[in-house]
């Protein structure tokens, strides 16, 4: 399911939704993926393709399921037990906007 919704994101991308160029790593149980955005264009990366990403996403699959398909949004609660980690919450809404998948 995880591959599934990676394989998708290239025809989801909604063109200009972001300003700037940004680069995501997600780390999602046994799933690792970076995703390059810019105004224009998304390119999708098995593993760790750069050094320092400018949002880190770890989390579960099921819980990126549960972001992704079901609308979940996670609140303070989320973030202070762990469920999901990120070192940029606010980008995290941003990577949502940009395939659609605004709250």
């Amino acid at each position: 399911m995880i591959e599934k919704i990676f394989a998708e994101l290239p025809q989801l991308f909604r063109p200009d939704t972001i300003q700037a160029d940004a680069t995501y790593y997600f780390s999602l149980g046994e799933t690792k993926k970076t995703v390059k955005l810019s105004p224009s264009a998304v390119t999708i990366q098995d593993g760790k393709a750069v050094d320092d990403a400018d949002c880190v996403c770890k989390t579960s699959s099921e819980f990126f399921i549960k972001i992704w398909d079901e609308g979940y949004r996670p609140g303070l609660k989320d973030f202070m037990t762990g469920t999901i980690k990120s070192n940029n919450p606010d980008k995290l809404k941003t990577f949502l906007t940009a395939f659609g998948k605004e709250s």
